[in-house]
């Protein structure tokens, strides 16, 4: 099988159950930017060893943007065959995120002024997969505005929630570390 098809060479793209529409539109301009977040996070991901908890944490959100990608590369007239979790967000899955702010932002101590990116390696690659995912946020609310998304989607909430988290893992990576209080 070959990696290129030349379908694409007309400028537009083929959408996950069927369809193709310009690249250019609201959908692919908007899961590309999630395509590209995952990638960032995977650059942080790569600064860390297998079993650090940061690891983990990065492969799961990896994973949960391909679920946002997914949604947003689906024609509105094919929402129907999208599949709760696994091709659409869901409540639960924003919900989800909340918890794991709150456990990691009492891990440091809060930043009390503008925090400049840059203070280590891992921090660096986490503060530029945030601003990735506040890019796929705004493409999400135009595809929204542009009635690609319906007005229920979860995927705005799920992407400036995952926003919230990624700058909080980033001020961990930083330093201040105090221990988890998930185990007491």
């Amino acid at each position: 099988m070959k990696i290129y098809t030349r379908k694409g060479d007309d400028g537009s793209t083929g959408l996950l159950y069927g369809g193709r529409v310009p690249k250019s539109g609201a959908g692919p301009v908007a899961y590309g930017d999630a395509d590209e977040a995952v990638a960032a996070l995977g650059l942080a991901r790569a600064e860390c060893t297998a079993d650090d908890e940061l690891f983990g944490i990065l492969v799961d959100l990896q994973r949960q943007l391909f679920v946002a990608g997914a949604e947003l590369a689906t024609a509105p007239e094919n929402r129907h065959k999208l599949t709760d979790g696994t091709t659409r967000v869901t409540a639960g899955m924003v919900e989800a995120l909340e918890p794991l702010i709150d456990d990691i932002t009492g891990r440091f101590e809060a930043p009390r002024e503008f925090v400049i990116p840059g203070e280590n390696r891992v921090s660096a690659a986490l503060d530029l997969a945030r601003t990735v995912v506040r890019r796929a946020e705004r493409g999400a609310v135009a595809a929204t505005a542009e009635g690609w998304l319906e007005p229920g989607s979860h995927v705005v909430a799920y992407l400036n929630r995952l926003s919230d988290l990624i700058w909080t893992l980033a001020r961990w990576q930083e330093g201040g570390f105090r221990p988890s209080r998930a185990g007491t």
